[in-house]
């Protein structure tokens, strides 16, 4: 099988030093540092699936989730950011055109949101009606826009499809129509940024909707063909795997002093678990990327692309946990790197993709 190289070959070694030495000051700011937000503005990373002629890069998914695996070695709240503002900016490619051309026309666009069905959606003769509350945004605090799903009313009724289900239709905010509220008080990711939002009373037009589903595109590029709920589930997975590959390579680095006999021992092993899990991943995210281009991904391809990926970022919860506990004391330091990666893995396992 192909080996899959170090996450440090996608990013230069100047970059991922300019990334990570401003992660404990953006856990004190309690969102990124100043200096990783012009970068990434710079980079264009929070534009990572969308067009050029939109300001983005318009990166392959396989480019995509390399680089977002490096981010995530590099500082875990840098690449969860990243991941999450990149994934509702992939919505370019189900927005209608003309509201594109509004949302993206700055260089430092940056879309926020969440997946919960937190709010209700009025139907009225131009538009909707829109009250909700929202909990998770990633990258609130620089967000320009935010997106949200809402479960659509009329005439007072919730509206149901065809098996009973309510109908979910998802909006787009932008920034100065909702109301931001810093709530979060998790143990990890605590650079994120992740806020609540709400809005009250909201006039959206019709123009402002869409609905997240690939069969909705109105930008031809595999990209938006891609299944989306294959697409999130693994940039999610390359989060897990580059921290925890961050956090074998810190093990690496204490295994070299003879205080930590038994954690050397355990390395090669964690070593080669995480690297034939990510060999299986990205071979069968290459087959599925290769299908999309060809306007062929198979049901069956893009489904096990989802398997590999909880079981990627489940391996690499794992393996970190067999190592805890032989890492010394300064694992269990919330200052020391080590911790901070630690703390990173196990609120991100939290996300709902995976459980």
């Amino acid at each position: 099988m192909k080996t899959v190289k170090h996450p440090t070959a996608y990013l230069s070694s100047e970059i991922i030093e300019e990334v990570s030495k401003y992660a404990a000051a953006a856990e004190q700011l309690q969102q990124l540092h100043p200096k990783q937000i012009e970068l990434i503005h710079k980079q264009k990373w929070f534009n990572l699936f969308v067009q050029k002629e939109y300001n983005g890069l318009s990166l392959s998914l396989p480019k995509a989730l390399h680089l977002e695996e490096a981010l995530a070695y590099a500082d875990g709240s840098v690449g969860w950011t990243v991941t999450l503002c990149a994934g509702a900016a992939w919505f370019v490619g189900v927005l209608q055109p003309t509201l594109s051309n509004t949302v993206f026309n700055e260089h430092n666009t940056c879309i926020a949101g969440s997946g919960k069905a937190g709010g209700v959606a009025h139907k009225t003769a131009d538009g909707f009606i829109v009250n909700g509350a929202w909990d998770y945004a990633t990258g609130a605090p620089f967000a320009t826009a935010f997106t949200a799903n809402c479960i659509v009313y009329e005439n007072d009724k919730p509206l149901a499809d065809s098996t009973g289900n309510n109908i979910l239709l998802s909006f787009l905010f932008l920034k100065e129509e909702v109301t931001i509220k810093q709530n979060w008080n998790k143990v990890g990711m605590v650079a994120t940024g992740s806020r609540s939002f709400t809005v009250n009373d909201l006039h959206v037009p019709v123009t402002r909707t869409f609905v997240i589903d690939s069969k909705y595109a109105q930008l031809p590029q595999p990209i938006y063909q891609y299944p989306f709920l294959a697409l999130a589930q693994t940039t999610l997975a390359v989060n897990s795997s580059g921290m925890a590959m961050r956090f074998l390579d810190i093990c690496n680095v204490l295994a070299e002093t003879n205080k930590y006999v038994m954690l050397k021992r355990k390395l090669p092993k964690a070593y080669a678990t995480l690297e034939k899990q990510r060999q299986m991943f990205y071979k069968e995210v290459a087959k599925s990327w290769s299908q999309s281009k060809a306007n062929k991904l198979f049901p069956k391809t893009h489904k096990k692309v989802g398997r590999l990926s909880k079981k990627l970022a489940v391996q690499s919860r794992n393996i970190v946990d067999k190592l805890y506990p032989f890492c010394g004391m300064g694992a269990a330091n919330p200052l020391t790197e080590i911790n901070r990666v630690w703390r990173n893995m196990h609120t991100a396992s939290q996300h709902g993709i995976f459980n």
